[in-house]
């Protein structure tokens, strides 16, 4: 997977900012606007083109939006050089690796498991949840314990690499955790059906049992079927505290596109927790997708993308950001 965090740098993509209907001036003062609405549609937070376009792939063979999530997160979440999901993330301050996801149908279920260890494919069992249980979250032990009567193998997670940074973040007494990235894929399918999932191995060092926004319904990501999706990524304490998925939805309710709704968001954290703007690393990025197959986003700070696959194309969007 290409490194997401130096994207902008050899990439060939499309510098689109979001994909509205009409004309919009955005912060920086530049005129955006996007392409023509699409369906079916797969959109995932960075450059995961590898999700979208196998999530694409299942909605062209007739399989549905939740199919189409399920598999697209399934892609970083079994791939070694992927240090922020699943099989090779980086572990918390013990050398553990914990994993978070969360996944929602068009009618509004839901599962999600939390500080999951040694099972590569956490979105998988968190549809287990939600389709096998009576529940929408299991945790720690208890969610490992339901993965392996669902038939789900137990892994060690810890790859070489990882377990280097680890060791060297570890001598060097640091206490600040690092940073992350997760994948968060929404799927619009051609009955007009829209599904959700994200995924992460969380903060890299974080302090054992930390939790972030990536399994929360309603912060990491929220589908409602009559309105569209969204789902983050970043620091998720500060998108835990606005619900950050859920506003975005009720401000597309409200009539805004997935770009203003996610704009939105993102002022509201500016807004409720100006100190960030003096922490350089410090980095929340949204993603939208509305019931017309409008793709939208926006984040704190640059260098933020999103993938996103139509039926004949697969491209990137370098969405506007706030602080410059």
């Amino acid at each position: 997977m290409v490194n997401r965090r130096k994207f902008l740098q050899g990439s060939v993509f499309s510098l689109i900012s979001a994909s509205v209907s009409f004309p919009l001036k955005g912060k920086s003062g530049r005129k955006v606007s996007g392409n023509a609405p699409a369906r079916p549609v797969v959109a995932a937070t960075w450059d995961n083109r590898n999700a979208t376009e196998a999530g694409m792939k299942v909605l062209l063979n007739g399989g549905s939006a939740l199919d189409a999530v399920e598999a697209g997160a399934r892609i970083p979440e079994g791939d070694p050089e992927d240090t922020s999901v699943g099989f090779g993330g980086y572990p918390d301050r013990e050398g553990r690796v914990t994993l978070d996801a969360c996944i929602m149908d068009e009618k509004g279920n839901a599962g999600a498991v939390t500080y999951l260890q040694h099972i590569k494919h956490p979105i998988s069992v968190a549809r287990k949840v939600m389709e096998k249980t009576p529940h929408v979250m299991l945790t720690g032990d208890g969610a490992l314990q339901f993965a392996l009567e669902q038939g789900f193998e137990k892994e060690n997670l810890l790859t070489d690499h990882a377990e280097k940074v680890w060791k060297e973040w570890a001598s060097e007494e640091r206490v600040k955790p690092g940073n992350h990235d997760t994948i968060g894929i929404l799927a619009l399918d051609d009955k007009g059906n829209i599904c959700g999932a994200c995924s992460t191995s969380g903060l890299a060092f974080k302090m054992p049992g930390r939790v972030g926004d990536s399994p929360i319904i309603g912060a990491g990501m929220y589908v409602d079927n009559e309105i569209g999706g969204a789902c983050a990524t970043g620091v998720g304490e500060l998108v835990m505290k606005i619900v950050g998925s859920y506003m975005i939805v009720e401000m597309m309710r409200q009539g805004n596109s997935p770009l203003q709704a996610c704009r939105l968001a993102v002022e509201r954290i500016i807004r409720k927790y100006p100190e960030i703007k003096k922490n350089g690393d410090t980095q929340v990025g949204f993603l939208a997708l509305n019931k017309q197959g409008e793709v939208g986003g926006y984040s704190v700070r640059k260098d933020y993308s999103i993938a996103v696959s139509e039926q004949t194309r697969t491209y990137l969007i370098n969405p506007d950001f706030h602080i410059r």
